[in-house]
């Protein structure tokens, strides 16, 4: 079957441990891109794809978001999302939104329905609940998958992370990027990651769509993926070599993450630097690959 140039690529974090068994979490990485690829070759749209997709990851409980997320130093679940639209350079997000299940939704709910680009705290949730939006039924419907990544790594890292995400090229040539995250384990409370901020965690322009997963201090610092489009629209650099270049620099600082990436041509770069990230893809020729290290 042709592909006609759609392609997509998705991320579960860059939180995964040499040693622990991915199989569940790639599986089901793979069957969302099968998925979103019956959804592209019937027409829809990057940005439905993309908020499809990570809807899908923040339900399934596997990864730090949404149903997978951590509690914060106070036993709060606070989350985060931001998503963009390459064709129109609209965007939408929250941060420290508390007591609903998908932040994307409300991310969008931003994006489609207000002047403004980023909510955070009550106001997003004031926001989510004005669109009716899905409440959580309390704590115990998180899983959360969070707890046992950082129980596997005792010592790690006090950025340890997870962060899901997702970007699209649909049959018209339109860019997509979205970024969902419980942010990191045991943050202090109103702690904001990179993934709400745009040009940070996420960005899409006519260029190239980004999504970014690791310690989002290192990726706010260096506005990581603006820089990527950057580096494609202004350096000419090929969208592989722009997206190692921002993940060395971040590496340079002492950080960690991965990110993925897909550019006008459907050309997909998920490069990472950390032990391992969760992540499938779709190429234009249709082949699809899923892996964790």
């Amino acid at each position: 079957m042709s592909q006609a140039g759609f392609a997509m690529a998705l991320h579960g974090g860059a939180g995964a441990r040499k040693g622990r068994d991915y199989a569940r979490e790639i599986d089901h990485m793979r069957g969302l891109i099968e998925a979103g690829r019956d959804r592209l070759s019937s027409g829809a749209s990057a940005m439905d794809v993309v908020v499809e997709t990570v809807c899908a990851l923040e339900d399934c409980g596997l990864y730090v978001a949404g149903r997978g997320a951590s509690p914060n130093a106070s036993g709060v679940f606070e989350l985060d999302a931001g998503l963009m639209d390459g064709a129109s350079g609209r965007s939408g997000a929250v941060a420290a939104l508390e007591g609903f299940q998908n932040p994307v939704l409300v991310a969008k709910a931003v994006m489609d329905t207000t002047p403004h680009v980023l909510l955070a705290g009550e106001g997003a949730g004031a926001l989510a609940k004005r669109h009716h939006l899905t409440p959580v039924s309390g704590p115990d419907w998180f899983t959360p998958a969070g707890r046992g990544e950082a129980n596997f790594a005792p010592g790690a890292s006090a950025l340890a992370h997870g962060t899901v995400g997702c970007v699209v090229r649909d049959l018209e040539g339109r860019l997509a990027a979205a970024t969902s995250t419980g942010g990191v384990f045991n943050k202090l409370p109103g702690r904001v990651g990179d993934t709400p901020i745009v040009g940070a965690g996420v960005f899409a322009d006519r260029n190239v769509a980004v999504s970014c997963t690791g310690q989002g201090e290192f990726f706010i610092r260096i506005a990581a993926a603006a820089q990527v489009a950057l580096r494609i629209r202004l350096a000419g650099q090929s969208v592989t070599d722009a997206a190692q270049a921002v993940l060395d620099e971040i590496a340079a600082l002492g950080g960690d993450g991965g990110m993925i990436c897909i550019d006008a041509a459907g050309r997909i770069a998920m490069p990472f630097a950390s032990e391992g990230m969760k992540r499938a893809a779709l190429h234009p020729d249709g082949r699809i690959e899923a892996d964790a290290f």
